[in-house]
């Protein structure tokens, strides 16, 4: 399977644990950088992809002409959206209207996700979101109106000023939506973000119990729990990121989007402005942040990465035994993996201390 994902940077402003590659205040770009975008796509006419998926930033920033051109230039050079396996595209409740709702279900847009992250208002108001639970309430009943019938719902343990009960509530309010798939992450702090520079910290035993909670909940009302941090409905798993965790191909378009193709990572550099003018014309090259070929043990160490974050595990190959036999057997000493049939995965400890688990096989090892 080889995924296509397109990286549509523009917000109306930045959250405030937010360290994703994102600008508010560059609406004046957004026309050259659907642009930029179909001549970078021209670079891969016919190569094929299985699924689509447009994040940002905030897709649903572009108005509706600006999303009409962006997907028919995708079904120009790939295929059209309706004939991806899955084709997902991320929205915010503040900026998805009813119009841009009936533009994605018209092209055959197969999935959405929608950021909630709490049903608490002063919760949102803290995170430096834009919408309140209203809104996000009126955009889900319209995806739902219009045919939409596989939805992810993100939400945010251990917020700020939100304790463990008002998250449970929100998961409780989540259920009851019935979505076909929830994510659900431990909130992190970056450096550079402004909930840091308010001095906010996160508690992680508080957020601990509160994934707890979560994973109880959705388990009990018929989610599956098959990814750290994703629960999804039975045949509702995201199949572009599960091809991300089996380590497979995917190709990259747009300011700071990763590309893996022919065993080679290639990642544009995050300059928006340089992005526009380098592929202001077909035939120009994307500036790159850095490209490089996995060989030998990093390869292998990605491997294991990616394929322990599915709660199944992965089938350990040779190279894995080899090159880190000794680090497997003893993280599952520790009790954070589980050997058994030539597999590795996550205990439920394991899952909570997974990027502890995760450093044991990139470099410097």
């Amino acid at each position: 399977m080889r995924g296509l994902y397109i990286h549509i940077p523009f917000c109306s402003g930045k959250c405030g644990y937010c360290d994703f590659v994102s600008f508010a205040g560059k609406e004046r770009l957004r026309g050259a950088y659907i642009t930029a975008l179909a001549n970078e796509m021209s670079a891969y006419r016919g190569m094929g992809a299985h699924t689509l998926y447009i994040g940002g930033g905030t897709p649903s920033e572009l108005d509706g002409a600006e999303l009409r051109r962006l997907l028919n230039a995708v079904g120009e050079r790939f295929n059209p959206v309706r004939e991806f396996e899955e084709s997902t595209v991320e929205v915010n409740p503040e900026s998805i209207t009813r119009d841009k709702i009936m533009i994605l279900r018209q092209f055959g847009v197969s999935r959405i996700s929608m950021g909630l992250q709490s049903f608490d208002d002063a919760t949102l108001s803290a995170l430096g979101r834009r919408h309140d639970a209203a809104r996000f309430l009126d955009a889900y009943l319209d995806l739902r109106s219009v045919g939409f019938s596989n939805i992810n719902i993100d939400v945010i343990a251990a917020p700020p000023y939100q304790d463990r009960a008002g998250f449970a509530e929100t998961v409780r309010r989540v259920i009851e939506l019935k979505p076909e798939h929830v994510s659900v992450y431990g909130l992190e702090i970056p450096q550079a973000c402004a909930l840091a520079g308010r001095g906010v910290s996160v508690d992680g035993d508080l957020c601990r119990d509160m994934l707890e909670d979560a994973c109880s909940a959705l388990a009990a009302a018929g989610y599956s729990h098959y990814e750290i941090s994703n629960f999804a409905r039975p045949g509702r798993e995201c199949r572009h990121n599960i091809n991300y965790w089996d380590n497979g191909e995917y190709i990259g378009i747009g300011c700071a989007a990763a590309s893996y193709v022919g065993g080679i990572r290639r990642v544009t550099a995050p300059m928006l402005e340089h992005y526009c003018s380098t592929l202001s014309k077909e035939g120009g090259e994307p500036p790159l942040a850095s490209c490089e070929k996995l060989e030998g043990k990093e390869k292998t160490g990605e491997s294991l990465m990616l394929g322990l974050r599915k709660l199944t595990g992965l089938k350990l190959t040779d190279d894995m035994r080899r090159d880190f036999g000794g680090e497997l057997v003893t993280l599952a000493a520790r009790g954070l993996l589980v050997l058994e049939d030539d597999t590795a995965r996550l205990t439920r400890e394991g899952i909570y201390v997974s990027n502890e688990v995760f450093r044991s096989f990139v470099p410097p090892f």
